[in-house]
């Protein structure tokens, strides 16, 4: 057995990996951002080959850098941006095209088609998902459509599909294994979360040839092996970024819920062994487990609400309107005003996710008056990643008729003190924020040691995790009353703007 777990966290701005060691520590790591890709308004893509090539140099980085032998390594666990479709040439291994990514918007038109119909509530049913440009299905429809001879090439089997995580497995193993995991299938709005297989009626609404799937199995298991220095390295996990950050938070039982601030904001609450089906714009999904559908019950589901603009909001206040030199500073100047001034800033710049979910939506700041400064504006965009994430969790706590007392989470904006300490006032409630707040790459890599038995059970990772900081909150109950109600002013300023 190695002394380490590798996590390969292919995301959507970035890939990195990072090492693990037993008692959880993270001993190096290596990050390198790849291109985005604009064609047109409210297109996104990514370059397959350099999602892969990115991936792959900080891996072996890591591994330099470190001085560690890949016979050092356990196992390998994969994370990835989810719903995002790569088609590629099974012979060549070369992509049709480039990869759809999750936030594009180019089939809002076919979904719309797919609700006229009459199948929205077959999707709702049977993928527990919401019919939207989001998921994967129609990016895949898109592709053959668009690429010439594509869909008479899947049916003969010559062109695969997967999700990062199948793509990633498949360049690691050399084309010998064409997988998916559960979490990842579930985000595909073609995957019957309840029979846990591909969906007859879906692929044939879409005309999507069933021989170009990939085989579906559980999140921790080892599904081949990567050559890496000359070492057969077990890859043993896979799972959607969302779901494996839920698993690495410890969300293990039912009513744990965890917020992770990154490109976009995911709130996932663990609802145990039954999916729950939300009345309140959420979505049903598969969580990350050991689970595997040959043992009836060890399944675990999750509730879901996603927005799609979250710390990328201060990515654009510093790329485009150059308001920030570094992301880091918008919790600095955040602070140099006692409030926004009456400024909302509503970041729906690719539509409205969860709870509203209108593809139609468009970004807008209210409320600026011959007084407003530029601080003013960079805390209100501060503020609307919390705003945001709140209506998940009041939608949340409608549909499971629970109160969501405490939040732990994660990603790259939870380090921001000031958007944490607002969560809390704004929610009411307590926020948790881990030693580790990689915990995205910690859920895969702890998928993948208690596949390899690196790690015994459950028990025994959540023994080890430690919380890092508790923000209470201290808003007045009046304030927070007439905030929200500013918010939801402006929210309906922004929905149904484009046609």
């Amino acid at each position: 057995m190695g002394k380490y777990i590798l996590a390969l966290d292919q995301g959507t701005t970035s890939s990195r990996a990072i090492l693990f060691d037993r008692e959880q520590r993270i001993i190096g790591s290596a990050q390198r951002e790849f291109a985005q890709v604009y064609p047109r308004e409210g297109w996104v893509e990514h370059d397959p080959m350099e999602i892969y090539s990115s991936q792959y140099a900080v891996m072996m980085e890591l591994l330099t850098q470190q001085g560690i032998a890949a016979a050092e390594i356990a196992a390998i666990g994969i994370t990835n941006q989810r719903e995002t479709t790569i088609l590629w040439d099974k012979k060549t291994g070369r992509p049709v095209c480039n990869a759809i990514v999750w936030q594009c918007r180019r089939t809002a038109d076919m979904v719309d088609a797919l609700v006229k119909q009459g199948l929205e509530d077959h999707i709702r049913k049977t993928t527990g998902l919401v019919p939207d440009a989001y998921f994967s299905g129609t990016k895949i429809a898109w592709i053959l459509d668009h690429v010439e001879g594509a869909r008479e090439r899947a049916r003969n089997g010559e062109i695969l599909f997967g999700t990062v995580d199948t793509w990633l497995i498949w360049k690691l193993t050399n084309g010998a294994v064409h997988v998916t995991d559960y979490t990842n299938a579930g985000r595909t709005m073609l995957f019957d979360i309840h029979k846990l297989d591909w969906d007859a009626a879906l692929l044939s609404a879409l005309d999507i040839p069933r021989a170009m799937l990939p085989e579906v199995r559980s999140s921790s298991a080892v599904y081949g092996t990567a050559n890496i220095q000359g070492t057969e390295i077990p890859i043993a996990a896979a799972a959607g970024d969302q779901q494996a950050a839920l698993f690495g938070q410890c969300c293990f039982e039912k009513g744990e819920a965890k917020n992770t601030y990154g490109t976009g904001c995911f709130l996932l609450m663990n609802t145990g062994s039954e999916p729950c089906e939300s009345t309140n714009g959420l979505v049903t999904t598969i969580a990350a487990g050991t689970g595997d559908a040959s043992r009836p019950g060890t399944m675990r589901y999750a509730l879901e609400g996603s927005v799609f603009v979250g710390g990328a909001v201060i990515q654009w206040l510093r790329d485009e309107m150059r308001f920030i030199t570094e992301s880091a500073d918008a919790e600095y100047y955040a602070g140099k005003v006692a409030d926004t001034g009456g400024v909302y800033l509503v970041p729906a710049f690719t539509g409205l996710g969860a709870p509203y979910w209108d593809m139609y939506a468009r970004g807008c700041i209210v409320g600026i008056t011959r007084g407003t400064k530029r601080y003013h504006i960079i805390r209100a965009a501060e503020e609307s990643i919390a705003y945001q994430s709140l209506d998940l969790v009041r939608a949340m706590e409608k549909d499971t008729g629970a109160t969501i007392a405490e939040l732990r989470v994660d990603g790259g904006a939870s380090r921001d003190a000031f958007l944490m300490q607002f969560q809390a006032d704004i929610m009411d409630g307590t926020i948790s924020r881990p030693v580790i707040r990689e915990t995205t790459a910690l859920g895969a890599a702890y998928l993948a040691g208690i596949a390899v038995g690196f790690w015994r059970d459950t028990n025994e990772v959540r023994a080890l995790w430690k919380e890092d900081v508790r923000f209470t909150p201290t808003m007045e109950a009046d304030k927070r009353t007439v905030l929200l109600a500013g918010w939801h002013k402006a929210i309906g300023r922004s929905r149904d703007w484009a046609e």
